[in-house]
């Protein structure tokens, strides 16, 4: 009897020809688009064969994968129903699919705590963590899209978005000309623009970012609308030419290690860097209620099957009562 291999890649195109692309096939599976093209491209490297076709309608089948297309999404529908009975050999095990933004820089630091009380529950999150990523769908989708998975279940909070900056670079906004102590010379360089116009260079004045390096996130379509410096600089005018120039980044984390460098300022989701904030690592270079909610609320949606099971209904308690504290402290922030 043949044995089946190469299952993980199986399971990616079938998942990929069923959303029609590898970045569906990624949110339904918990990994990334480049994740699922290597596994792809894997079993056609095996097979010696192209599987999928690239078109504007998005992706499908080769004649070579196309007659065994079907037996391809009714082995993968029955795997989805014998995992589904066979959950309760699970009970130990949470699996999530979660904003990654979120789960890495909110969730992750905090579900220590949890696991501090509860070492016998294992995870997995986004595709990784103490287990494999099991067939069948996540006990837990997490995020703040209207049209995501989590979109009708239990609201968490609401995220705000406000200007963060290294408390150097927070420094500099507050006093472009500030000194050294018992010094009269300026602490640093100078900061400004030279206009477009008349060539002539002007200081950046207090509270102005005229001259400051910005940081911006790289727009996403599997994330939800965030704003950036333009939205935030069209409710709170301080002077800015250009605010859409600056370094893209990928990922939220790489972009905060950016305003800890030094590199500029970015407009961030306050609830990811709160910890930050309080240690002194970035800090708020206008008044923290210059700020914009979010349009939709982090939201957590427990899979139907998942919610008699009482290691998810205590991690389900656990996560409100911590977003309810986050909740708590960017209010006495943002008002303060």
């Amino acid at each position: 009897m043949a044995r089946t291999t190469h299952l993980n890649a199986l399971q990616a195109l079938e998942m990929a020809i069923r959303e029609g692309s590898l970045r569906g096939a990624a949110e339904k599976l918990g990994i990334t688009p480049a994740a699922v093209g290597q596994r792809i491209r894997a079993l056609e490297k095996f097979l010696d064969t192209d599987l999928i076709l690239r078109g504007r309608s998005g992706l499908r089948p080769t004649p070579a994968l196309e007659g065994a297309l079907d037996d391809l999404h009714a082995a993968f529908s029955a795997l989805d129903r014998v995992a589904a009975s066979l959950d309760f050999q699970r009970t130990t095990e949470i699996h999530i699919i979660a904003d990654p933004d979120w789960s890495d820089l909110w969730l992750l630091p905090r579900l220590g705590r949890f696991r501090t009380e509860h070492p016998n529950i294992l995870f997995n999150i986004n595709g990784e963590g103490d287990v494999p990523m099991r067939l069948g769908a996540a006990d837990l989708f997490i995020d703040r899209d209207p049209q995501g998975r989590a979109a009708s279940g239990d609201e968490l909070y609401t995220e705000v978005f406000l200007p963060i900056g290294s408390p150097e670079n927070a420094a500099r906004v507050a006093d472009p000309f500030a000194t050294k102590a018992a010094d009269t010379a300026p602490q640093y360089l100078p900061v400004g623009t030279i206009g477009n116009k008349d060539r002539v260079w002007r200081h950046s004045q207090q509270d102005s970012i005229e001259g400051f390096p910005l940081l911006h996130l790289q727009d996403r379509p599997t994330i939800p609308e965030t704003p950036g410096w333009a939205d935030w600089l069209a409710v709170y005018p301080h002077d800015r030419t250009s605010p859409e120039r600056g370094v893209q980044y990928a990922h939220v984390r790489n972009a905060i290690d950016g305003v800890k460098s030094d590199a500029g300022l970015l407009v961030c989701g306050l609830s990811l860097v709160l910890d930050d904030i309080e240690a002194g690592l970035v800090s708020l270079p206008f008044p923290s209620d210059e700020c914009l909610a979010a349009k939709h609320p982090y939201c957590v949606k427990t899979r139907t099957e998942a919610t008699v099971r009482p290691q998810v209904t205590r991690l389900i308690a656990w996560l409100k009562a911590e977003a309810a504290i986050t909740r708590v402290r960017m209010e006495a922030l943002t008002t303060a």
